[in-house]
């Protein structure tokens, strides 16, 4: 069984923390879920830097194809790639110091989020950053 994702009121301080995300799969295809959570990000007033390996831009930003390109550091990493890349994720997330992972609806690999967790990183596994951002903090719509 895996841990549960923190309370509302530890997922709010979260997200009022954290200044940079860095969105793992973010696509410039404007119907793919990444997209429409990385414009209501920007709209929120985070700086967002898109993590593709082909380079493409994204919403006018351009994209660095790891987060070992992310310069300076990001405060939390957003994820929306399938299960089986969260453990390499997780190494990168662990090796640049970088405090928080959110895992979007659909990712969930437990084992990963634990190692994650162990090592002091906050997690969030298979929720929505927009949808728990909207209900906490209201945004943009």
């Amino acid at each position: 069984m895996s841990e549960p994702n923190p309370d509302d009121a530890t997922l709010r301080a979260l997200l009022e923390r954290v200044r940079r995300i860095a969105v793992i799969g973010a696509s410039p295809d404007p119907s793919r879920p990444s997209h429409g959570v990385m414009r209501y990000l920007l709209g929120a007033g985070y700086t967002v830097i898109p993590v593709r390996p082909d380079g493409a831009e994204v919403l006018g930003v351009p994209s660095v194809a790891s987060l070992a390109e992310v310069a300076p550091a990001v405060d939390l990493v957003d994820v929306f790639r399938a299960p089986e890349h969260v453990p390499a994720i997780v190494d990168e997330v662990l090796a640049l110091g970088i405090g928080a992972l959110w895992l979007q609806d659909g990712v969930v690999h437990p084992e990963a989020a634990a190692r994650a967790r162990a090592a002091g990183v906050q997690v969030v596994m298979d929720d929505c950053m927009l949808r728990v951002h909207r209900r906490l903090l209201g945004g943009p719509r």
